[in-house]
């Protein structure tokens, strides 16, 4: 028996400054909360590239990417996709440790998210956020070797 289910690769940037982490707001349909600057990787993009143009989307800011922290593998049953069908979905989740090089922050227009902002990293635990920024806060901390928490 084969399963079908959609895979989604994305690419996301941990950016941490003076005590504070840059997020984006992240709204879809019925759903919404704090993620971290990044997304959807377009088809034959590299997730360097991907993060950066992100990054860049989500906040106005050019980003250098630093260093690969790991890799998040998310799974939900049975959501609908952008063309009505209902499958298991899974997202591939890359994360990069990135710092900010140039721009302002601004917020996408017409996008996934609605604005950004630099959240203290003592606040983050208090806000509305989705299960990514944790593990991503994991790696930056733990920084494991082959980029798989335990």
């Amino acid at each position: 028996m084969t399963l079908q289910f959609d895979t989604r690769p994305a690419a996301y940037a941990v950016i941490v400054r003076d005590g504070r982490i840059l997020l984006a707001y992240w709204k879809q349909d019925d759903k919404e909360g704090w993620t971290l600057p990044g997304g959807g990787l377009d088809f034959a993009e590299h997730p360097v590239d991907g993060c950066r143009r992100e990054v860049f989307e989500e906040t106005g800011y050019e980003a250098k990417i630093d260093r690969m922290l790991g890799i998040d593998v998310g799974h939900w049953q049975d959501e609908t996709r952008p063309d009505g069908t209902v499958t298991d979905f899974e997202a591939l989740r890359l994360v990069y440790e990135a710092t900010v090089v140039g721009g302002e922050l601004t917020h996408e227009v017409d996008g996934s998210t609605t604005h950004a902002a630099w959240i203290p990293l003592e606040d983050v635990g208090k806000l509305n956020r989705v299960s990514l920024v944790d593990h991503a806060l994991r790696l930056h901390r733990e920084r494991p070797e082959d980029g798989k928490l335990n």
